[in-house]
């Protein structure tokens, strides 16, 4: 949970910051202090929220504060809309992938990213933020599973029991990448569940794996190049997905198939390099959104100080 309030800086300016509120009943000084320490030294990136160098307890509650997202965040808008278009997707990932991309490069897990994770700055979609590193990690890391998995949670979770250790990897991130592609486009999960007794999950894996050729239902609404791209984000084993960098190639081809009457165009041309010279797979709006919208993410983030990880969390 979360409020806002007015305060005093040094500077004597007023500013309205939000105050991120953690309760001392469930979360460990630890957990708060690796979590407030992330929050900090990962906002200077453009596309991380801002967390400022103020923090305090009451008998209840820790507290960190942070600038305040006056339009709420990306779920709000995808279950008010029944799902987002195409074009607005891909500018919400040229923000969040970059922030990714950083932290990935300071050998960070966000492992928990999600629409409702994603703040927004703009109605249009063109300034959104990444926020909630309460499960980050370093690659690598031992931590246990939690009780609860959501259903955007990748494989490897779902198969363990709780409580179970396990190392943080990258991968997780990557899938996660996929499952919010899905979510924004469609406004609902693909499945319950990511595990073989989940029909709709194992329909998918045996996709994936290519025992079949049926497309799963929940995907056939998708063009043969953004099948290809979570075909290769949602690999089984978090060693062989793509990198988060690989969703940069995807953004000039097209998504999402056209609507002929009842049935999607299944006659669509996504072969790389394709989109942007056909205008009936890249309409006018999308190209001057996507011109506009390339972000040059010139961020050359300094020397993340380092918090050791020896204890086992579980969350």
């Amino acid at each position: 949970m979360s409020s806002s309030l007015k305060c005093r800086e040094r500077c004597h300016a007023s500013k309205e910051v939000a105050l991120k509120a953690i309760p001392k009943a469930t979360t460990p000084l630890r957990d708060f202090l690796m979590e407030f320490h992330y929050s900090y030294f990962l906002s200077p990136h453009p596309c991380i929220l801002d967390t400022y160098d103020v923090s305090f307890e009451t008998p209840q509650y820790y507290y960190f504060a942070q600038e305040v997202a006056p339009l709420g965040d990306l779920w709000q808008v995808i279950e008010q809309e029944g799902g987002i278009e195409e074009a607005e997707l891909k500018i919400v990932l040229q923000q969040v992938v970059p922030a990714l991309e950083f932290m990935h490069s300071k050998g960070l897990v966000h492992r928990d990213v999600r629409a409702e994770n994603i703040l927004l700055f703009s109605r249009d979609l063109r300034k959104v933020k990444l926020t909630d590193f309460g499960l980050t990690r370093r690659a690598g890391t031992l931590v246990k599973k939690r009780s609860r998995s959501l259903p955007t949670c990748p494989p490897e979770i779902w198969e363990m029991v709780n409580l179970e250790g396990y190392h943080v990897e990258l991968g997780s991130d990557v899938w996660q990448i996929a499952m919010l592609i899905f979510i924004a486009l469609t406004a609902h999960f693909p499945w319950d569940k990511a595990d073989i007794t989940d029909l709709r999950f194992n329909e998918f894996i045996e996709w994936q794996k290519r025992k079949t050729t049926r497309t799963p239902r929940e995907f056939k609404r998708f063009t043969p190049r953004l099948l290809r791209m979570l075909r290769r984000l949602m690999e089984q084993k978090p060693s062989k997905r793509y990198e988060i960098t690989e969703v940069n190639k995807y953004y000039a081809d097209r998504w999402v198939l056209i609507r002929q009457g009842s049935r999607f165009d299944l006659t669509v041309d996504d072969s790389p390099g394709q989109s942007s010279a056909n205008p009936n797979l890249l309409s006018p709006t999308y190209q001057a959104e996507f011109l506009a919208e390339q972000r040059k993410n010139s961020f050359k983030g300094g020397t993340l100080p380092r918090l050791r990880e020896t204890t086992p969390s579980a969350r």
